[in-house]
Order: C-alpha cells, then sequence, then structure tokens
C-alpha cells in the first residue's frame, strides 16, 4: 500500500531529577552532599532511507515517545540518559508542524537528519549546590520535560521523469516496458492508483528514475478524480513527459495536451516551467493515423518535441529513452 501522508505524536525524553543525598558512614564525619544529577532525556530523530518508499509504517502507529533520563542517586552517582529514538522515512519527505504548517525540514537525500524533539535535561544533584556557606544543601532540580509535538509528514517522490497523462493513456504499460515496475494494467480508467517508480538504463552505466502518475482529469487541481494527491509528486521530476493517446477512436489527443498543461499550471504555476516533452501512444491501434498527424502538427507548431512510440510493440521506445536519458543527464550537469 502506498501512503504518501501521516500525522503522528512525537514526544521527547523528559530529564531525569537531581538527587538529595548525604554521606553518611561510620568513620567519615561531616560527611557532606552527594547526590547525582538526572539523566538527560532522548531525542526523537527524523532520518531518511532509501530503504523506505512510503509512509505506511507511521500510519499505524501514530505515538512516538522517549523513555526519560534516570533520576540521579547517592554517592554521586548521575541517572543514565534515556537513549535517542530514530524514526526512519523516505527519502523526499517534508515535516511539517501540524499546528502552524510550517515547514520544519525536507529530507531528501539519505541520511538526511532533523532532531524533531529535543530531550530534556537532567536535573542537577544536591551536590552541586554546596557552597562555602552552605555546606549540606537540601536542594536538588526536577528534570527539565522534553519536547512534544503533532507532526505531518508528507512525501514527494524523487524521479527524474514524470509521467502525466489522463487515464488509461498507456503510462502504465510504459514504465513496465522500460523498467521492472510492474503497475496494473488493464482497460478500464484509474487502474494506476498509487505512483510507480522505476529505474531506467538508457546507455552504459547510465540511468534514471521514472515515476508513473496515477492519471488525471479535467479538473484535478480542484480535487477532482483523484485529484491534487499525486500532483505533487511531479513537483520534484526534472522532466515531465507528457503520455497522450493518439489510438482510433481515442480523445482529441490535442485538446488532451493542452488540458493537462492547463491542470498543472493551475495546480502550481512552476509545474508549467518545467521542460517537457510530448510522448505520442499506443501506435499499435492507430487506425488510420489522423489524431497522430494532429498531434504531430501541433507539436511541430508550437516547438514541443514529440515522440511517437507503442510500449507494446517496443516502436518507437527506445528512441524515447534515450532521449529522455539525454535530457536528464543534461539537467545533472547544469546542477
Amino acid at each position: 500500500m502506498f501512503i504518501d501522508e501521516v500525522r503522528i505524536f512525537v514526544k521527547a525524553g523528559d530529564g531525569g531529577s537531581g538527587c538529595v543525598s548525604f554521606r553518611r558512614e561510620k568513620y567519615v564525619p561531616r560527611g557532606g552532599p552527594e547526590g547525582g544529577d538526572g539523566g538527560r532525556g532522548g531525542d526523537v530523530i527524523l532520518e531518511a532511507s532509501r530503504d523506505l518508499f512510503t509512509l505506511l509504517d507511521l500510519r499505524y502507529q501514530q505515538h512516538y515517545l522517549v523513555d526519560r533520563g534516570e533520576h540521579g542517586k547517592g554517592k554521586g552517582k548521575h541517572g543514565r540518559s534515556s537513549p535517542d529514538r530514530v524514526i526512519r522515512v523516505p527519502v523526499g519527505t517534508l515535516i511539517y508542524d501540524d499546528a502552524t504548517a510550517d515547514l520544519l525540514a525536507d529530507l531528501s537525500h539519505p541520511g538526511d537528519q532533523i532532531v524533531i524533539a529535543r530531550g530534556g535535561k537532567g536535573g542537577r544533584g544536591n551536590a552541586r549546590f554546596k557552597t562555602a556557606v552552605n555546606q549540606a544543601p537540601r536542594t536538588a532540580e526536577p528534570g527539565q520535560p522534553g519536547e512534544a509535538l503533532w507532526i505531518k509528514l508528507q512525501l514527494k517522490l524523487l524521479a527524474d521523469v514524470g509521467l502525466v497523462g489522463f487515464p488509461n493513456a498507456g503510462k502504465s504499460t510504459l514504465i513496465s516496458s522500460v523498467s521492472s515496475a510492474h503497475p496494473k494494467i488493464a482497460d478500464y480508467p484509474f487502474t494506476t492508483l498509487t505512483p510507480s517508480l522505476g529505474v531506467v538504463t538508457y546507455s552504459e552505466g547510465k540511468s534514471f528514475v521514472i515515476a508513473d502518475i496515477p492519471g488525471l482529469v479535467e479538473g484535478a487541481h480542484q480535487g477532482k478524480g483523484l485529484g491534487i494527491k499525486f500532483l505533487r509528486h511531479i513537483e520534484r521530476t526534472t522532466l515531465i513527459a507528457f503520455v497522450i493517446d493518439v489510438s482510433e477512436g481515442g480523445p482529441d489527443p490535442v485538446d488532451s495536451l493542452e488540458i493537462l498543461r492547463k491542470e498543472l499550471s493551475q495546480y502550481d504555476a512552476k509545474l508549467s516551467q518545467k521542460p517537457f516533452l510530448v510522448v505520442a501512444s499506443k501506435l499499435d491501434v492507430q487506425g488510420n493515423g489522423k489524431h497522430l498527424a494532429e498531434l504531430l502538427n501541433y507539436c511541430s507548431r508550437s516547438g514541443y518535441d514529440c515522440f511517437p512510440i507503442s510500449a507494446v510493440t517496443a516502436e518507437g521506445v527506445k528512441r524515447l529513452v534515450f532521449a529522455l536519458g539525454e535530457r536528464v543527464d543534461h539537467r545533472r550537469s547544469e546542477g
């Protein structure tokens, strides 16, 4: 199950309290204070891991609490600090303060960490308060409370290429033909209900990550169809590939491309500035080729690169993959 948004409560450990204790031994006259300090409470740390691809585990456990530090003891013994608690999340996770909606961190690289809740300091024992004028202090400090808050985690997939299109445009067939990803494929709308990632090798030693985004419909930016639920996954992509159905009897391809571009720009104007290319899919069922000709003419007039393919017969797929790889490589070299 793909889960890309959860809300959890985190509570760092409280500090242990300091101890009030005096040294009392038979042959040691006037034994002084010997109360030890309390231990520090553990932190709550979020860490990005390349081994996770969903927030599913956090969906079923909403509360993450850290033990408090041990209290101080007599004979100058300090309490033990409690260990930190590390919560692993997928790379690409955004962390928000649930109360204020402030962005606290963007864990976009493997190993990125943030201390989301700091543990409380341990209190000082009475040995710390001994002075020349106060030889027998009976004062010790309580431990400080650890930080606690509700946070919202939101996953944005990290992919080089995002496949965007209407339901049944051929996105899932394409990603399954060029990578080892195996999304559900069927001849009815919305077969893809969650994003799929695949690694595509386009040259010796060179590859890129491609994402199949669930099909959009007109009005998606307002929540229609699967709505804006998955549009955010397109934000991190380097390149967008609009997959347009040119099969006989399919929707008007030019209208489809214009609607898709409009939906992305209305969701986020920055998406309209991302580099893109057009994939004319389903050549194997294009019929008389009328839709393909219309799309090619439109792209030629608009200055858009268009790649006709059939993911079923592999026609044009190799050329498309190499073009995607070159563009991704160029964007990487630009930094």
